[in-house]
């Protein structure tokens, strides 16, 4: 038997629900103060809107004036939600109203109690938002009553097939682990200095992606980026050679790299490892085919004249629509908001090659976060859809002293290894190319000289006498200084 899915309006959050949540149950959204209770409350009502559907607002805490123009500040209209408004008003104050003989309890919760039914009887809505719960605490003389009367309430609402969510207002003096148990489903609001998440604890009668799922609010409200699941995608694709369009550099890589695979360019700074990769998207145009690139270090407008300068025709790259730059700031996207950027070029436009400049820059999107982890993740779910990965990878040796192809443990990830060096020869630095692993066919053991002109890159025959390039100490085997 399928369930029926409710939206919650938040696309992400629906991901994570496995479409949705269940129809005609209740759903507990806790949080501290601020980490977006109420503006979930706001998607929930305006999706139920959106639908065609009678949604209400019954709010202990917020006026109906104040919450509709909060809403407003996100884009949501509400005007088509039904409040029912129990916050109290300016009168109460004014009036100084106590209570000498009967409790609270006793005096107000008749008629809150009253106005619930009679609203929902009145409307039949099929969503309610309810913020929050726990006033429900002051109305009821003890525990025991508090929470008979909170199971009553949601059983009188979803037996009315209505789909309710709830907040609650918990504290370390009155904890609400009670509705915990009481509810169908549990959506945890987390935030920190650094990140806002969302987890999901419970979801009574259907899976979901467990683990926490990065959260933003801004001027368009919410926005969930749930964690990466590599296996849950796949696209059929033909496991095809792609060509540099060198002939040297083919040679080098037995043909070229796999499409589907992960190549590491490694090599110090300035000694070509960008330019590099982007001759393999220059040939990907060639053939009709979008590359992506995410430039985490250099300006874009740098990264197009520096290609232009070397014969690889970016701009008219990017107005054929075969290629797109894409400026990253580290700091300001969490990693899954990275992947969702990631998957809106391979999903929606067909990006089959993705080009990480560089993984230093990556990393510091990852705010603390295992940076192999997150890149096994996207590579893995990258090579899944026929995707072509390239990481350029910066290592700190120049010339000479020990060799090191990647300082943060990246060549596991890779399927090719190529690395770009310089090398100090006749009293000159000159550049080298060589491949030091190719996980799905063989290739050239030897380094060629490398060199980067207005022509585009040129690359040499092999350099077959020289000697010591991975030990730091390069040397011609007939002793000559060339």
């Amino acid at each position: 038997m399928t369930a029926n899915r409710v939206s919650t309006g938040v696309i992400g959050l629906d991901n994570i629900l496995s479409g949705g949540l269940i129809s005609s149950q209740a759903y507990l959204i806790k949080g501290q103060p601020g980490s977006g209770k109420t503006t979930l409350g706001f998607h929930f009502l305006n999706a139920g809107i959106i639908e065609g559907e009678t949604a209400l607002f019954i709010s202990f805490s917020e006026s109906e004036t104040r919450l509709r123009r909060n809403a407003a500040g996100i884009g949501l209209n509400l005007d088509e939600v039904e409040f029912l408004d129990l916050s109290p008003t300016a009168d109460f104050f004014a009036s100084d109203q106590t209570y000498d003989i009967f409790s609270p309890a006793e005096v107000e919760q008749a008629p809150v109690t009253q106005s619930i039914i009679e609203a929902i009887d009145r409307l039949q809505p099929q969503r309610i938002f309810l913020d929050a719960i726990t006033q429900f605490r002051f109305l009821a003389s003890d525990p025991f009553q508090f929470r008979k009367q909170v199971q009553s309430l949601l059983r009188f609402i979803v037996d009315r097939e209505i789909t309710l969510l709830f907040t609650s207002e918990g504290s370390d003096r009155h904890p609400d682990d009670d509705l915990q148990f009481m509810s169908d489903g549990v959506i945890q609001l987390q935030m920190t200095a650094k990140r806002r998440n969302i987890r999901v604890a419970k979801f009574r009668g259907s899976g979901f992606i467990s683990g926490d799922h990065d959260l933003s609010l801004d001027e368009a409200g919410m926005s969930v980026f749930p964690t990466l699941i590599p296996e849950a995608y796949e696209r059929k694709f033909k496991l095809e050679m792609i060509s540099s369009g060198i002939p040297e550099i083919d040679e080098l890589l037995a043909g070229g790299i796999e499409r589907g695979t992960t190549t590491v360019i490694s090599g110090p700074s300035g000694v070509g490892k960008s330019t590099l990769g982007m001759q393999f998207m220059k040939e990907a145009a060639g053939r009709g085919e979008r590359s992506v690139i995410y430039a985490f270090e250099e300006g874009i407008e740098t990264l197009l004249e520096r290609c232009e300068a070397i014969n690889i025709p970016a701009h008219v790259m990017i107005e054929r629509g075969t290629l797109s730059v894409v400026k990253v700031e580290p700091l300001k996207y969490t990693p899954n908001q990275f992947v969702h950027l990631v998957r809106s070029e391979v999903e929606e436009h067909n990006a089959r090659i993705v080009m990480i400049d560089s993984t230093s820059g990556y990393k510091l999107s990852m705010q603390g976060e295992d940076l192999i982890r997150q890149l096994h993740a996207l590579c893995q779910y990258l090579k899944n859809m026929g995707v072509t990965v390239i990481l350029v990878n910066e290592v700190h040796s120049i010339a000479g002293g020990e060799f090191s192809v990647t300082e943060i443990g990246l060549s596991y990830l890779s399927d090719n290894l190529i690395f770009l060096r310089y090398l100090e020869l006749g009293g000159q630095l000159r550049k080298a190319i060589g491949v030091l692993k190719k996980r799905v066919s063989n290739f050239e053991r030897s380094l060629r000289e490398f060199t980067i002109t207005k022509y585009g890159i040129k690359v040499g025959e092999p350099l077959t006498q020289l000697r010591g390039i991975l030990t730091g100490v390069p040397e011609w085997v007939d002793g000559t200084d060339k």
